[in-house]
This record gives C-alpha cells, sequence and structure tokens, in this order.
C-alpha cells in the first residue's frame, strides 16, 4: 500500500479544529502583543482566569453566526475575509461591553485599536494558511465510486458540492455488462479487475459503494473489496456517507423500508426533553410577542402604504399528526394573490408587495406565529407548516414526506438555515431530506445550531 498516505479529517473534526485554532492563534497574538507593547489590557493570571474564556466563547459563537466554521467558505479566501472581519469586528465590541467577566475598558483608545487588529491579523494569517496549505493539500480525500453509470454525475455532485475537500477521482461500475463510460471525463473509469493496482497507484482513501441493485457487485469485484479493507482501505456505503457530509437524509437513494435508515431519535420521546423545549419556547414566544409589539406600529404604517390592505391573515397548515391548525402572518402579497388557485412561491413572485418582500427578508412577517407556539400548534424549531393542498401533492411523489409530521411544525428549522429557498418538488425534496435529518438527529445542541444560524440569516437580510 502506498505509504505516502495524507492525514485525513471527518467534517467535524476539521470544524474542530477551525474552532480550536481560531482560539489559540487569537490567544496567543494577545500575549505576545501584550507582552512587546507593556500592553495590560489582556494577561494572564489566576485573577483574569474568565476573559480568555469569555473571548474564546465570543470567537466561536460570532464565527458560527458570520459561517467561519462553515467548511465552503473556510476554503474560499475571498469569503473568509468577510466572515473575519465580521467575526473580528463584533467579537471586540461585545466583548469590551461585557461586564464582569471581561476586563474594564482601558483609557488609552490606542490599546483598542490594538486589541482589534491583534485579533484580526491572527484570525487572517491562520485562515489564509488554512487555506493555502490544508484546505487545498492535506485535507483533500481521493475516492472510488462504486455505482451505476447513469447515476454517476448526481451522486457525485451530491457530496462535492458540499464539501470541497472530497473528490472522486475515478469510478467502478458494478454491472460490466451494462457500462456506459462516464460523461464526466474528470472521473475516470476503472475496469472492476483493475480496482486494487488502481487503489494502491493513486493514493485512495476511501471507497464508496452506492449500487443500488442487489445482484450487481460481482463476487471478483466483492473479493477485490474484502483484500482492500484487509489492507486497510475505508469502505463507506454511500447513503450514510451523504447523511454524515450533507447532514441530510438522502431519501432519492433508499428504498421504501425506510425504518431501516430512518430509527427515530429517542429525544422525540424523552419528556425532560420536550418538558425544557416547551418552558424555553414559551419564553422564547413571549419575548418574540413584545418585541414585535415594538415593531408593530412601523409595521402598520407600511402596510397601509405598501399593503394597502388588511395586515394579518390565517392559513390552513399542516401540524403534528396530520392535523390542520390556522397559521398567522403578516400579509406580504397582493389582495387575491392565488385567485386561480394554490401555486409555489417563486423567488421573484410577482404577486409579493414591496413592503412585503422588506418584512419576508427580516421576517418579520413571521412575527404572529409566536401565538401559534404560545397555543402549541408548532414549536420555535421543526419542520416548517406545509398547506394541505401541497402536502397531498408532495406526497404522491415522495413517500416519506409525511413523516415530517411526527413531530410539531416549527418557526424556523434544519431545512430552512441550510438552504436557501424552494419553489418547486425538487427543492421541497430537498428541504424535506434535511427535515429527516432533524427529526432523527434532533438535540438541545443541534436546536442551539439551528438558533444560532438563524440569527445569522436574519442578519445577513437572507429571509425568504
Amino acid at each position: 500500500m502506498n505509504s505516502n498516505r495524507k492525514i485525513h479529517f471527518e467534517i467535524s473534526e476539521r470544524k474542530l479544529l477551525l474552532k480550536g485554532f481560531d482560539v489559540l492563534f487569537v490567544l496567543i497574538t494577545l500575549y505576545i502583543v501584550s507582552s512587546i507593547f507593556d500592553f495590560k489590557y489582556f494577561t494572564f493570571s489566576k485573577e483574569n482566569i474568565y476573559w480568555p474564556i469569555v473571548l474564546g466563547l465570543y470567537l466561536n459563537v460570532f464565527g458560527s453566526v458570520f459561517e467561519m466554521y462553515n467548511l465552503q467558505v473556510a476554503s474560499s479566501q475571498f469569503q473568509i475575509i468577510k466572515s473575519i472581519i465580521l467575526t473580528s469586528s463584533t467579537t471586540v465590541l461585545v466583548y469590551l461591553l461585557t461586564p464582569i467577566y471581561t476586563p474594564f475598558l482601558p483609557s488609552n483608545r490606542l490599546q483598542i485599536i490594538i486589541f482589534y487588529v491583534s485579533i484580526f491579523l491572527s484570525l487572517l494569517f491562520w485562515r489564509i494558511f488554512y487555506v493555502k496549505f490544508l484546505a487545498s493539500n492535506r485535507f483533500v480525500k481521493r475516492a472510488i465510486l462504486v455505482c451505476d453509470s447513469e447515476q454517476l454525475h448526481e451522486l457525485v455532485f451530491g457530496l462535492e458540492s458540499v464539501d470541497p475537500h472530497y473528490k472522486f477521482i475515478g469510478f467502478v461500475h458494478s454491472d460490466e455488462a451494462d457500462c456506459n463510460n462516464s460523461k464526466d471525463s474528470s472521473i475516470e473509469y476503472i475496469k472492476a479487475e483493475d480496482l486494487e493496482n488502481y487503489v494502491r497507484n493513486n493514493s485512495i482513501s476511501e471507497i464508496v459503494i452506492a449500487s443500488q441493485k442487489q445482484d450487481s457487485i460481482t463476487v471478483g469485484l466483492y473479493n477485490q473489496l474484502i483484500h482492500l479493507l484487509e489492507n486497510g482501505v475505508i469502505i463507506k456505503e454511500y447513503t450514510q456517507l451523504f447523511e454524515t457530509i450533507t447532514q441530510r437524509i438522502p431519501v432519492q437513494y433508499v428504498s421504501r423500508d425506510f425504518y431501516r435508515y430512518f430509527p427515530f431519535n429517542r429525544n422525540n420521546q424523552n419528556q425532560l426533553y420536550l418538558l425544557v423545549v416547551r418552558l424555553a419556547e414559551i419564553v422564547i414566544a413571549s419575548l418574540g410577542i413584545v418585541i414585535g409589539l415594538l415593531f408593530l406600529p412601523l409595521i402598520f404604517i407600511g402596510n397601509l402604504i405598501g399593503n394597502r390592505g388588511k395586515l394579518i391573515y390565517t392559513q390552513e397548515r399542516v401540524g403534528k399528526n396530520g392535523e390542520i391548525f390556522k397559521i398567522y402572518k403578516y400579509r406580504t402579497m397582493i389582495a387575491n394573490a392565488e385567485k386561480n388557485g394554490a401555486v409555489f412561491t417563486t423567488i421573484n413572485d410577482t404577486r409579493i408587495t414591496p413592503f412585503g418582500k422588506f418584512l419576508r427578508k427580516t421576517r418579520l412577517d413571521e412575527f404572529p406565529q409566536f401565538i401559534n407556539i404560545l397555543k402549541a400548534d408548532m414549536a420555535i424549531i421543526g419542520p416548517r407548516p406545509e398547506r394541505p393542498v401541497f402536502v397531498n401533492e408532495i406526497a404522491e411523489v415522495m413517500p416519506f414526506y409525511e413523516t415530517r409530521h411526527v413531530i410539531k411544525p416549527g418557526l424556523t428549522g434544519w431545512a430552512q438555515v441550510n438552504y436557501s429557498y424552494g419553489e418547486s418538488i425538487d427543492d421541497s425534496l430537498v428541504k424535506l431530506q434535511y427535515d429527516l435529518y432533524y427529526i432523527k438527529h434532533r438535540s438541545i445542541f443541534l436546536d442551539i445550531n439551528i438558533l444560532v444560524k438563524t440569527f445569522s440569516t436574519v442578519l445577513f437580510y437572507r429571509g425568504q
């Protein structure tokens, strides 16, 4: 086996590395700067042990908000600079204004500038190093796909579009008699009998099995895979790999026996978890209603000028266990927008008023749904509730669609923070994959992750 194998990290390990080294480089830089310039604002001692902890926490939280731990962003030099500027600025501002657990504001303004520049430059140089020497080289996984040739492009794009470090360089068609060479010239066709030699000579990290035909893997190919496995080559099944990398359930690649692939998360029946979540929902919804009342005069005036009609409207949606409830929203469309029947909302939908676009982008149109949350029709986090007509239409072509209704629908969700918009059946399939992933893996930590990403969505004005 080729001894020049690179060290590879899984996605979670790469994100942990980014978070850890962000904090490490910042703290080391501040220590050096404080020593050189006699900068007393940030020093290490038993008396101020909370200072570096708070600063590190802020860096990780705001780094998540501004997408510094999105691997696509982290691997792009231009995009990461934008995230670093936003993260550094917000971290320094909040840190300076935090009482008790951070130092007093320095009397010398130059120290504040030095403090900010030190954090910014330490993050900048570390992340440039990551892009140049780690993301583009050490973290690249060279993989081979065993699949049917007609599905090759879809399977490859499904993974490479999410993880920039994952590269399929070759594929083996499991059924040689039914083989059509790849239309993608960047992916080399490998004969089954040449698989072992190809792996040895090309520093292959993983072999991914994606064939959906039960008898498609021949005895010869199977034996080669066993030999490679015995020699330390990692072999993975595509649906499991897809779920790990994309954080979606690949329903289009699994059989109708869905329960083999989709064990329900025990938190769905964990009464303590559900109680904590419900109490948090009541607190957040109450706070949301108070904030919504503060914005109400401006929204009312904007509606009079830009919408010219009633402000609040109700609509039937499908909730938990398929029960129908009425959702509350601020109106964003023209009157009689669906006089010709219900249709999906599109990105540049002409039915949306100018003021309605503002409400959607800022997510202010969703504020009345805090009432639905207090009534227990909805949760803070869960699949977005869909209209009955669309549920029936989508469920006819997606056998797992109604699985979304095993939990309450949410104001925000895993699909909403990971997928920009949905205006077709294909978009609904992608969102379904995210929703099912959330139902399968829901936890306090995932809920917090979604709340942080939702804040990022609102902050960047990326509402729908």
